[in-house]
């Protein structure tokens, strides 16, 4: 290689560092390419066996507790798939329980005892997220309910971080598209450590919602295919 090339190579690679380390990389890259990580079609097999074994059992549940809270099911039997598999039986390393994976202290702080009833539980999880959507009043439409969804899995303190950040950096706190970009910036060191809430797994979020809007387009557009407790 002649010298110009070992100093062109040099360049390339700092920049690359610089901007992995920024977070700028990691930007980038789930803007153009994010959604292609996350549409796993063995996993959307998994999928659509497990809905036509399952979800009849919990259907009429969801149903109730989707339309009185002004949720489509569809979202929430996605968002339930996405938490649980479906498994009324599931808990997570942190503690997290049922379908809906409600933590023990969101429980009794909705007066649920039991959090393996599946009733139970999917009431909860759809009256917290009814919860985090009334919180995030100043987003509108479909943002605010994407934001929301956010909230249920992160937490609403790093979400509140993450609008900080975008306002900060002139983008708008209550669109998703703006939070996409702040989330994971919360994993470095240079902006967790200004953050109220600290360090904070931003990828985590957005490969969630973009998994239960996966489920519930399939759910919107092949729903017919299975057989509910209505039907």
């Amino acid at each position: 290689m002649y010298p110009k090339s070992f100093e062109l190579l040099a360049s390339i690679n700092a920049f690359f560092k610089v901007i992995k380390e920024s977070g700028k990389f990691d930007s980038i890259y789930n803007k153009y390419y994010g959604d292609r990580e996350d549409f796993d079609y063995v996993d959307l097999e998994a999928f659509h066996q497990r809905v036509k074994a399952k979800l009849s059992r919990f259907s009429p549940f969801i149903k109730a507790a989707a339309k009185k809270h002004g949720f489509d099911w569809r979202l929430i039997a996605a968002q339930i798939y996405q938490e649980s598999h479906l498994n009324p039986w599931a808990k997570s390393h942190a503690g997290a329980r049922g379908l809906m994976q409600i933590m023990p202290s969101t429980g009794e702080s909705l007066g649920i005892d039991d959090l393996f009833d599946p009733v139970e539980n999917i009431n909860a999880g759809v009256q917290h997220l009814k919860n985090l959507f009334e919180h995030f009043e100043t987003a509108k439409g479909h943002d605010r309910l994407l934001i929301a969804l956010a909230a249920y899995n992160i937490g609403q303190g790093h979400i509140q971080d993450a609008r900080k950040l975008a306002k900060k950096k002139g983008l708008d706190p209550n669109k998703w598209e703006s939070l996409t970009e702040t989330l994971p910036l919360l994993r470095y060191k240079k902006y967790y450590q200004k953050a109220r809430y600290g360090f904070c797994r931003g990828n985590e979020p957005i490969r969630y919602i973009k998994q239960i809007m996966i489920y519930y387009d399939v759910l919107k557009r092949q729903g017919f295919e299975y057989k509910t407790a209505e039907a």
